[in-house]
């Protein structure tokens, strides 16, 4: 991490002759960066926004989804309730790679593929929230506060609408956060929906790799990047997942932790 936060201030040669943790310079900052937005005209900034928008837009299909689906699932009792709880957990088991083709084919069947919805639609399925969620209103909340609430006369919405809720604020903060890192570190299903100028920033950053010579001897490319420009490329891609995570790391120990105990 320390290399890396220093990688950007050095050029090419230093970074490979230089002690690792030496600083190089702000000018060489400025340098690298420049290079970096010249790159396509700063199209670096284009993938960010094309994952912000892809993330973002699963981020809340998948809270609208997840939170609901999990609390159904461990307070109330339908038809099926066991059955769709098993079907949940082995969706879960199965890697999201190789699920990549048949959903290729389910998008381009009804003509999808090279749209933003190509990737916010697999991105919101996320079962792994509608079990976080269950797990944490089967532990952590009380069905005697709940059922209060309904002899008081408030609906079934309502419950789970202005009691429920205020009560999951650290699992909603948990599915989202794990989701949105999910979606944004997304590389192979972006790579096969979107290519070109609707890819968002990792796809990006493997462009970025084709054109340094020493990772592709081959490339034919006119504009060469250097490696310290990649590692400023990939800081810019980390940093606003880390910034999230610096402000919600509290609402995250506590969802973690959630149904650890018992009182």
């Amino acid at each position: 991490m320390v290399w890396l936060l220093l990688a950007p201030t050095k050029d090419g040669r230093q970074l490979l002759l230089d002690n690792p943790f030496s600083f190089g310079g702000f000018e060489q900052l400025a340098s690298n960066w420049d290079q970096l937005m010249a790159f396509q005209n700063g199209i670096v900034w284009t993938w960010l926004g094309n994952a912000t928008l892809y993330s973002g837009v699963a981020l809340i299909l998948t809270l609208l989804v997840s939170i609901p689906a999990g609390y159904a699932l461990a307070m109330v009792d339908f038809r099926f309730r066991r059955t769709l709880l098993m079907v949940t957990l082995i969706v879960m088991l199965i890697p999201n790679t190789a699920l990549v083709l048949p959903t290729f084919l389910e998008l381009s069947a009804v003509k999808l593929v090279g749209t933003p919805l190509s990737v916010i639609l697999p991105f919101s399925f996320y079962p792994f929230g509608v079990y976080l969620t269950y797990i944490y209103f089967s532990t952590a909340v009380s069905r005697d506060l709940l059922n209060a609430a309904r002899i008081d006369g408030a609906s079934e919405f309502r419950v789970f609408a202005q009691v429920a809720m205020p009560l999951a604020t650290p699992v909603i903060a948990l599915v989202g956060f794990f989701s949105l890192v999910g979606n944004w570190n997304n590389y192979f299903l972006p790579f096969v929906m979107v290519p070109g100028k609707k890819s968002p920033i990792q796809v990006g950053l493997a462009e970025l790799l084709s054109n340094v010579p020493l990772f592709n001897p081959t490339s034919a490319a006119s504009v060469t990047i250097d490696l310290p420009v990649l590692a400023l490329a990939t800081i810019l891609s980390v940093a606003p997942v880390l910034i999230i995570f610096l402000f919600s790391q509290r609402f995250l120990v506590s969802g973690l932790t959630a149904g650890g105990t018992k009182e």
